[in-house]
């Protein structure tokens, strides 16, 4: 099972036990966080797809830990010009463990076959 989430403007593919790196959250260490902006969910061949979200699905997840990325050099340079100039960035980010997946299953829910024949 796996589902498909927004957060920080951007679309995550998770599964329970996973942990990943998303944009960072103001949220202390060992807190849960849910996601309500859930775009889809996946149960083996049973698939649904929000318009544009899942109503009443959420996905759950615990925060391991706060960080930065690694630092990325930015160089602007003109030869010739005696023009140089030096920037770095390191993004943050909160580090996830996927704790659970929950959605409703009932009427947006249709076989993967389904999907593949509209296609």
């Amino acid at each position: 099972m796996y589902a498909v989430i927004k957060t920080g403007g951007k679309q995550y593919r998770v599964t329970e036990g996973e942990t990943l790196k998303v944009e960072k959250l103001e949220v202390d260490e060992g807190a849960s966080v849910e996601f309500d902006t859930v775009l889809m969910i996946a149960d083996g061949d049973q698939i649904q797809v929000g318009a544009p979200y899942i109503e009443g699905a959420r996905v759950t997840a615990t925060v391991k830990s706060q960080g930065r990325g690694p630092k990325i050099r930015i160089i602007k340079f003109r030869r010739r010009k005696h023009y140089f100039k030096t920037q770095g960035h390191r993004q943050s980010y909160t580090e996830l463990k996927i704790a659970g997946i929950s959605g409703i299953s009932g009427v947006a829910a249709f076989p993967a076959t389904a999907l593949a024949q509209e296609g």
